[in-house]
């Protein structure tokens, strides 16, 4: 299906937010995760269920300086 991750438009096999993050090697990071402007506590991930056209954006900390 066809989502966008982070504003660019991807070709997915992943159903949920937490299969999504494993397919697209996240699995593990410290990430936040918004669907469709809606953030998703990491409770839930397992359970959201991903639609076509879903906007997703993964957000991770970054270390600079």
């Amino acid at each position: 299906m066809q989502v966008t991750v982070n504003g660019e438009r991807r070709e997915i096999a992943a159903r949920t937010v937490d299969a999504l993050l494993n397919e697209l090697a996240y699995e593990g990071a410290h990430v936040a995760i918004a669907v469709n402007f809606e953030v998703l506590p990491k409770s839930r991930w397992e359970g959201a269920i991903l639609k076509s056209g879903d906007e997703i954006e993964i957000i991770a900390p970054r270390q600079g300086g």
